[in-house]
């Protein structure tokens, strides 16, 4: 079951927030105006883990934007995070599903209802941005209709031990 996050649900945001294994990187090429991938496959896999966000109390009221929580057996076991983009478009800033749950259709769920709000609020299309060593997500991306638009080499290059390009994903509506 989905839920809009209110200030009564809250405190379920950060509940789905597990690491993904690493396990190697999608390498985007730029070619004829248009992006495609290869993949390259580590050798040593590694545990990645973000950081628990504090959630913003604008998200349970503000038009432009929305968390949806995913519950099963009475827990958050899913969670989207979006607002409305200077570009026209919807940007999901976070989606996540509890490790033990993925590959159920959970995330996939979460996603339609993002492209819903999107649609009701007359968006051009919906976006994100992902790493590209989250080779899954980028798997469940390109799954799900979206196409590489941007990749960004600079994005992360603050941060001494990313070694990360980020990698925007665009659905035109």
């Amino acid at each position: 079951m989905i839920k809009k996050m209110t200030s009564a649900n809250m405190n379920d945001y950060n509940k789905s927030n597990d690491g993904f294994v690493v396990s190697g990187r999608i390498i985007p090429k730029y070619e004829d105006n248009t992006w495609t991938y290869t993949e390259e496959i580590f050798s040593e896999p590694y545990l990645k883990q973000y950081e628990y966000e504090e959630i913003d109390v604008s998200y349970t009221n503000e038009k432009g934007k929305a968390v949806f929580l995913y519950y099963g057996d009475n827990e958050c076991i899913g969670q989207i995070r979006l607002r409305s983009n200077w570009n026209g478009y919807a940007l999901i800033e976070e989606i996540g599903v509890r490790s033990d749950w993925r590959k159920q259709g959970i995330g996939t769920e979460l996603l339609k209802k993002a492209i819903e709000w999107a649609k009701q609020k007359n968006f051009a299309g919906i976006m994100l941005e992902t790493q590209d060593v989250n080779v899954s997500a980028c798997h469940f991306y390109a799954k799900n209709n979206f196409v590489i638009g941007a990749v960004d080499n600079m994005l992360y290059s603050n941060f001494s031990t990313a070694n990360e390009i980020a990698i925007f994903w665009y659905q035109k509506f």
